[in-house]
């Protein structure tokens, strides 16, 4: 992806507002009003938009009612309407209530994009028509989610694309910052859904973000974590309700204490995901054909391991999404025909994770992780560390006990106030 246009463009503001900010009638005229009063202070606005609601849950569940494995081509085509419809509902909102605007969809916003359906990837935005209009002074509003492939096909970025929309937007114009509004206060040390308990964060690094993001997270799509950082545009995760500040994710400057940079942040959590085996009974090693397969097709893994059997033969196993386990599991079989293999998939695994600075120059961390997990009766495996996270795979009954667990392990609680963990006393 690289920048057009030339100079800053500061005075622009790029929102985000997620489709339960948008449900209802109401709800629209709420954010309208909100998008309203910024454009009328004399900032330039551009809204990005999730589709409605569960409208993309609706669309899929229609697509499951006439094909149960629709091809990607249409079945992009049929969810891009979604926030196509959210775009023009808000530009109306906002022609009502006096102001000029207008609607695009991810090929009208010049936005281009490459992969396999239902996973795209932005590498271009073309921005000439969005300077255009908003230098006549209208609201910008966009369809997040999608973009355009080279051929003018339809494709659309996968679950919470719209964040990445609206950061890749935000870095091309040149905005600085991106403000993404949803349902959620902002980023907690732990969902807060599980844990009661669970801290805001006014403020967190964009890298322990991005370890957040992928390691479950689902305040943020972590495409677009990873973009804000390449690109060094500061995110604002908030309610869109609320007058509050929500949490600001960006590049920190190096001057916090030294106590905080070693920290424990947040605990993490992933339910869905698959944790898949590949064992051969002879050489060569295969990890180059199985990550190419994945390269290829998109699939990001994690928590790699790969061994050598003393009597031949390899044993790799990853973790991926669940939505991808029988695909992958099909296409190593096939990788590895005619060889002698075997493929193992087990889907009641759940992946948790510490996440924070200078993890894995601190082995207590995973000392203490792995006590607290194992002292309660939960069975760890498959651990991973780097310096910003470390993460292991429990059963899935398991996750929701262990994230508490682990939450009031590392002192992250309300009650604890902002003691970092590599404070807090050790067992």
């Amino acid at each position: 992806m690289s920048t057009q246009g030339s100079g800053p463009t500061s005075d622009v503001v790029v929102q985000k507002y997620g489709g339960s900010s948008l449900a209802t009638v109401s709800q629209v005229r709420q954010v309208a009003d909100r998008v309203g009063a910024l454009a009328r202070s004399g900032r330039r606005v551009v809204v990005v938009v999730s589709a409605q609601g569960d409208t993309t849950d609706e669309l899929i569940g229609r697509a499951d009612a006439v094909n149960p494995h629709p091809a990607g081509h249409e079945l992009d085509q049929l969810l891009a309407t979604g926030e196509t419809a959210s775009a023009a509902l808000m530009a109306m909102a906002l022609q009502h209530s006096g102001l000029a605007a207008t609607a695009l969809s991810g090929s009208r916003s010049g936005i281009l994009a490459t992969g396999p359906h239902g996973a795209g990837v932005i590498v271009a935005i073309d921005t000439e028509q969005l300077r255009t209009l908003l230098d006549a002074g209208q609201v910008v509003v966009i369809a997040g989610f999608q973009g355009v492939t080279a051929d003018g096909d339809i494709i659309t970025l996968g679950r919470g694309g719209s964040d990445t929309t609206a950061v890749a937007v935000a870095a091309e114009l040149r905005a600085g910052h991106c403000e993404i509004y949803s349902d959620v206060r902002g980023v907690h040390t732990a969902d807060p859904r599980v844990v009661p308990d669970a801290r805001l964060m006014p403020d967190i690094d964009i890298d322990v973000m991005t370890e957040m993001a992928f390691a479950g997270a689902r305040v943020m799509h972590s495409r677009a974590v990873e973009l804000a950082a390449l690109y060094d545009v500061d995110i604002l995760v908030g309610r869109s309700t609320a007058t509050q500040t929500g949490t600001r994710i960006h590049r920190r400057d190096g001057n916090d204490m030294l106590e905080d940079r070693t920290a424990v942040m947040a605990v993490v959590h992933d339910t869905d995901i698959a944790r898949i085996t590949l064992r051969t009974h002879d050489t060569p090693d295969p990890s180059p054909a199985v990550f190419r397969f994945l390269a290829e097709e998109s699939i990001p893994a994690d928590m790699t391991t790969v061994s050598s059997a003393p009597g031949g033969g390899f044993s790799l196993g990853l973790t991926v999404h669940r939505s991808h386990a029988a695909d992958v599991s099909r296409s190593f079989s096939d990788l590895m025909a005619p060889r002698r293999h075997g493929v193992e998939v087990e889907d009641q695994v759940a992946k948790v994770s510490i996440v924070g600075q200078g993890l894995l120059s601190r082995p207590e961390y995973a000392s203490r992780m792995l006590a607290s997990l194992v002292g309660s009766g939960i069975s760890a495996r498959s651990l991973s560390a780097s310096q910003l996270r470390v993460s292991v795979t429990v059963p899935s009954s398991d996750a929701v006990r262990a994230v508490g667990l682990l939450h009031s392990e590392f002192g992250l609680g309300a009650e604890a106030g902002a003691m970092p963990a590599s404070l807090s006393p050790r067992p």
